[in-house]
């Protein structure tokens, strides 16, 4: 259950021996998600950061018209939630719900603290795993203010190659602020090109 987290956390740079993988392993907690549970909701605390082991999760917001705004999509090996309101213990704006049975490894803010004090080389994995974090955002955010529709979608292709299977088309859509129509003549451009 912890080989996948374990490989995240040697793939930013941080060697853990097996005293500090027990450590680990005994801070963490397990939870299962059916699809369509939430993770988190609009107006909640996040209690918790999220580690994905399987499963499909969907950070989104909601307008004053019921409009779903789709900020991001997090499989396996990626860390779901709202880091803003887990860090600041502020109400976080945005719904985190499962696209599929979803397995989580969480932890608490003060389990995180404890972790580190008691596993120093776990400061170095999380000031990576934010650092990650804020430039994917900004890069997102760019993206978003730069790109065509046409260019985001290429860009989430190559960033999500297999998510575009698992996600119905209308998410995508929400994700790449367009319409699932302009989403469709996008794809049919791109098949054309391809033949």
């Amino acid at each position: 259950m912890f080989d996948l987290l374990f490989k995240n956390i040697q793939s930013k740079g941080v060697t853990l021996h097996e005293s500090e993988m027990q450590i680990i392993r005994d801070t963490f907690h397990h939870k299962k998600y059916r699809k369509g549970q939430y993770i988190l909701q609009d107006g909640e605390i996040s209690a918790f950061d999220n580690y994905i082991i399987k499963g499909l999760a969907r950070t989104y917001s909601v307008d004053a018209k019921g409009q779903e705004h789709i900020v991001r999509f997090t499989p396996e090996d990626w860390w779901t939630g709202d880091l803003a309101s887990f860090l600041s213990g502020k109400p976080t704006a945005y719904n985190v719900d499962c696209l599929e049975s979803t397995e989580v490894l969480r932890i608490t803010r003060d389990q995180l603290e404890a972790l580190c004090d008691k596993v120093p080389v776990m400061n170095k994995y999380f000031r990576v795993l934010y650092q990650r974090s804020i430039i994917s955002f900004n890069l997102r955010v760019s993206s978003n203010l730069s790109m065509n529709a046409r260019e985001r979608y290429n860009e989430f292709i190559k960033r999500f190659p297999e998510i575009h299977q698992r996600v119905p088309d209308k998410q995508i859509a929400s994700y790449l602020g367009i319409t699932p129509q302009s989403l469709s003549r996008i794809r049919n451009q791109f098949t054309g090109e391809n033949r």
